[in-house]
């Protein structure tokens, strides 16, 4: 069942969500903003965001000590995956009890949200903190960025990845344009920060701007970027924000009177630690 929810506000937008009785949806801990007084709210470490837990018994599955186990290690490696990741250690699930519920869900940044219908043939990833809430037939997992990629990519080192069916709704910042590298030759670049979530299928990579030559060196210190780009090809689906968390703390310290990027842009920028 496809969950019936509406993405409602402009410049902070919140989902609101329509539950059927028995019907479960989860978010990322500090994501909840409000519910009916039916639906009720329970928080997991880890947790089973496939569809509820896993009940021991006679199956084959295997139940008793065995079973425990293997659910206790389950359990312990998605946590361990989470906080490697820097993400929330716990999920929390609501589940309407008696009639139809309702719950409300926000990002912690000015900007839009998305829904995504997820049909099991593909699944999608979502740069880290774009997770909002999902029904609990969507699989939400970590994906890590590997080798030269991964280190170079800055942000695009850990992506959320989310498959099975239904929908998963996420957010950003700024406002969202959706894009296909197909429609642009089959290849898009673009700063690393301003990716949301893009369908599998697309190749995510990370290339040096220019060479290392004058050129190249003036577009690293003058131009802002830093020293590397966003590659995206193939055929699929890509969101992309306006507003990147750089550039939004960048101009909350010019603000404060606390600038120190100066006037060479990205590569030699100082981050508030």
């Amino acid at each position: 069942m496809t969950l019936q929810q509406e993405i409602v506000g402009n410049a902070m937008q919140m989902a609101v969500v329509n539950l059927t009785p028995g019907q479960t949806v989860y978010c990322e801990a500090g994501k909840f903003l409000f519910k009916t007084t039916n639906v009720t709210m329970e928080t997991r470490l880890g947790g089973s965001p496939s569809g509820g837990q896993q009940q021991g018994g006679g199956g084959s599955g295997g139940g008793g000590m065995g079973g425990m186990l293997r659910q206790a290690m389950g359990t312990a490696m998605q946590v361990g995956q989470r906080a490697l990741a820097g993400e929330s250690l716990a999920f929390q699930y609501f589940t309407s009890q008696s009639g139809e519920g309702t719950v409300g869900f926000a990002g912690v940044l000015p900007g839009e949200m998305r829904a995504l219908e997820l049909d099991g043939t593909r699944a999608w990833f979502a740069e880290k903190d774009a997770f909002v809430a999902a029904e609990s037939t969507v699989q939400f997992g970590i994906a890590f960025q590997g080798g030269r990629t991964g280190m170079s990519g800055g942000e695009g080192f850990v992506l959320e990845k989310f498959t099975g069916h239904g929908t998963v709704i996420i957010a950003g910042a700024g406002n969202f344009i959706d894009l296909n590298p197909a429609d642009f030759g089959g290849r898009i670049e673009v700063d690393t920060g301003c990716l949301v979530a893009f369908e599998e299928g697309i190749q995510y990579g990370v290339q040096r701007i220019g060479g290392l030559n004058r050129q190249g060196l003036m577009n690293a210190v003058f131009g802002g970027e830093g020293l590397s780009l966003a590659t995206l090809e193939g055929n699929g689906r890509v969101i992309l924000q306006s507003l990147t968390i750089e550039s939004l703390a960048n101009a909350l310290k010019k603000a404060q009177g606390g600038d120190k990027q100066g006037p060479t842009g990205g590569m030699f920028s100082t981050h508030a630690g």
